[in-house]
């Protein structure tokens, strides 16, 4: 119940009935100053975002300790006790991906400073480290202009060596030549041909951290929505595959927000306990306990589906394992589907 002090005026703003009580008893609105502090200005919007007042710990350890309870519950009719489905997906799927898109990724960083410090010293190819072909000052003209040739070539390996794609073809304007004036065998079809110019404008104008990085970016950004896009594709299957006048299409909506919410819930757990490890020194025991957790998490995320749609259907142990093993490899083979096309389509929309 709402903490704020109640107005003195007994007339509801809303419908400007008398309030004898807290609510009006003509349109229900609460009768409280809504004048407020910036501090009950922000409880107000958290406990209005997350049902607060008990609701919402109870709906997350329903979700994560008994799988489709959630699920039973709501269509049950108890929905005041925990958080609506759909705001509880849109909840944990913000932060979620909130949180993971502002942590910097360690291992990128890690990977890029390894590889710079590598072709500072290193030439490919040659046998020779760049800084030990830097010409003396007594050398000839001849020997030094030489020596910068080969180190010229030696960045050029190494500069070719770190493009991501390799066609034999550097620029687009060598492609666009080739496209135009090289021989009838040498020309490439013309989805071929849009391909191979979108990746050597990508290449072209980026590094290949770069590329990683706003490809990442890009990839992040709009996997919930693909995730989204998905739940509907997923509630059909189970529509499919049970009983059409029992359980109508909303319920298998209703167990798919749950499920979702469930695996986007422990990810978000799994990637926050990866980052706290990383504030420690790694040791044997700590290497131990952190495989350990991943270990559990995984095979929680991967059991999971079992007990609930056993749960939640009623059905026999045997009749839903095989429901289940059938649909979970329908499913994965579909997002594996998916996740590749969502690939191809967020690197052809980098700039």
């Amino acid at each position: 119940m709402s903490k704020n002090p109640l107005r003195k005026d007994k007339t509801c703003l809303n419908c400007r009935y008398v309030v004898e009580n807290r609510f009006c008893s003509n349109c229900g609105q609460e009768n409280i100053d809504i004048r407020k502090t910036f501090h009950q200005l922000f409880i107000h919007f958290f406990e209005d975002l997350t049902h607060y007042e008990n609701a919402f710990w109870k709906t997350i350890k329903n979700l994560l300790l008994k799988p489709a309870t959630l699920t039973k519950e709501y269509l049950s009719g108890k929905r005041l006790s925990y958080l609506a489905p759909v705001r509880l997906y849109i909840f944990i799927s913000f932060i979620t991906f909130f949180i993971i898109g502002i942590f910097p990724n360690q291992d990128l960083k890690l990977l890029d400073e390894t590889s710079k410090k590598t072709t500072q010293t290193t030439i490919t190819g040659n046998g020779f480290k760049i800084d030990e072909i830097i010409p003396p000052a007594n050398v000839s003209k001849e020997i030094s202009d030489s020596i910068q040739k080969r180190r010229d070539q030696a960045e050029e390996i190494n500069a070719q060596q770190e493009k991501p794609f390799n066609f034999g073809i550097k620029t687009v304007r060598e492609l666009d030549s080739i496209q135009k004036f090289g021989k009838e065998k040498d020309k490439y079809g013309s989805f071929e041909y849009s391909i191979i110019k979108k990746v050597l404008t990508v290449t072209e104008n980026n590094s290949t951290e770069e590329i990683i990085d706003k490809f990442r970016e890009s990839f992040l950004h709009n996997f919930p929505k693909v995730l989204f896009i998905y739940m509907p594709i997923f509630a059909f299957f189970l529509w499919l595959f049970h009983n059409k006048k029992r359980w109508y299409y909303f319920d298998h909506g209703i167990f798919t927000l749950h499920y979702f919410s469930f695996l986007l819930l422990l990810i978000l757990i799994l990637f926050l306990t990866g980052k706290i490890f990383l504030l420690f020194e790694k040791s044997g025991a700590l290497s131990f306990i952190s495989g350990l957790i991943y270990f559990a998490g995984f095979g929680w995320m991967f059991y999971y589906f079992f007990p609930a749609h056993h749960r939640f259907y009623g059905e026999s142990r045997l009749i839903s394992f095989v429901k289940t093993v059938f649909l979970f490899f329908l499913n994965f083979i579909i997002i594996i589907c998916l996740l590749l096309l969502f690939a191809f389509y967020t690197f052809i929309n980098l700039h």
